[in-house]
C-alpha cells in the first residue's frame, strides 16, 4: 500500500475472536491484517458494530469521504495514490481467541501515566519534565521499586519529603499507588472521544498488554 503518512500512526484496538481487546497496534499494523484476510474491521455507528472485510472498508470510507462530513472528523485517515482510508478503531482477529501473557511494563512513562502527571502530595499537574519518581518507602528504609511503592512526585514535594516516609514527613498523599488493571496509557487515552469506542471493550477487560 503506497500510504501517505497521515493517520498512518495512529493507534487501534486489536480484539481477539471472542471480542476481547488483547492490544493496542497501528494503523499500518492493523491494516496488514485486514489485507492478509486475518482479521476484519468493527465499525461503531451509535452502539452497534458492523464487521468488515478490506474492501467493504475501503467501500466504507469512500461513502464518508462523498456523503458524511461528521464521519470524516470521527476517524483518521490515510491517502494512498488511488484512495482515501479510513483507520478503523477497532479490528477484530478472527483466529486468535487467547489472551497473551504480558504485564504493563514498570517504568517511568507509564507510572507517569497513571498518575496523570500529578504530583501524588500536592496534587498539581505537571509537565513531566518537572515531575520525579518517589519511593513511598525510601529505599533507605527497606522501600522497593514497585508500582506499590512509586508515585510521581513535584520537584518541590520531593524535596519537603527526603528520605523519609509522609508520615515522617506529615505529607497526605491523594491517591495510593497501586498496579494498574489496565495500561495506564489507554486510560489516558480514553479522555478523548476519538477513542471513546474502545471502552466497552475494555471495561470488563484485565488489561495487560503494552503499546506496540
Amino acid at each position: 500500500m503506497d500510504a501517505a503518512v497521515n493517520g498512518i500512526n495512529a493507534h487501534v484496538l486489536v480484539l481477539n475472536r471472542g471480542w476481547m481487546a488483547i492490544r493496542v497496534t497501528d494503523a499500518r499494523r492493523a491494516f496488514r491484517l485486514l489485507l492478509r484476510g486475518v482479521a476484519e474491521a468493527i465499525h461503531v455507528d451509535d452502539g452497534s458494530y458492523s464487521s468488515h472485510d478490506f474492501e467493504s472498508w475501503a467501500d466504507l470510507s469512500a461513502a464518508h469521504v462523498r456523503f458524511d462530513d461528521e464521519a470524516r472528523l470521527e476517524h483518521q485517515w490515510i491517502r494512498t495514490v488511488r484512495f482515501e482510508l479510513a483507520v478503523p478503531k477497532i479490528v477484530r482477529l478472527l483466529g486468535y481467541d487467547r489472551l497473551p501473557l504480558q504485564h504493563v511494563k514498570l517504568n517511568r512513562r507509564n507510572i507517569f501515566a497513571r498518575d496523570r502527571n500529578h504530583c501524588q502530595y500536592c496534587g498539581k499537574a505537571y509537565p513531566t519534565s518537572e515531575l520525579s519518581l518517589d519511593h513511598v518507602v525510601p529505599r533507605t528504609l527497606g522501600g522497593k521499586s514497585t508500582w506499590e511503592n512509586l508515585a510521581c512526585c513535584c520537584v518541590g514535594c520531593n524535596a519537603k519529603k527526603g528520605g523519609r516516609t509522609p508520615q515522617q514527613a506529615r505529607m497526605t498523599m491523594v491517591r495510593r499507588p497501586v498496579r494498574p488493571r489496565r495500561h495506564p496509557v489507554i486510560s489516558v487515552r480514553l479522555g478523548s472521544p476519538q477513542y471513546a469506542s474502545w471502552q466497552p471493550f475494555l471495561d470488563h477487560a484485565y488489561w495487560s498488554v503494552e503499546l506496540k
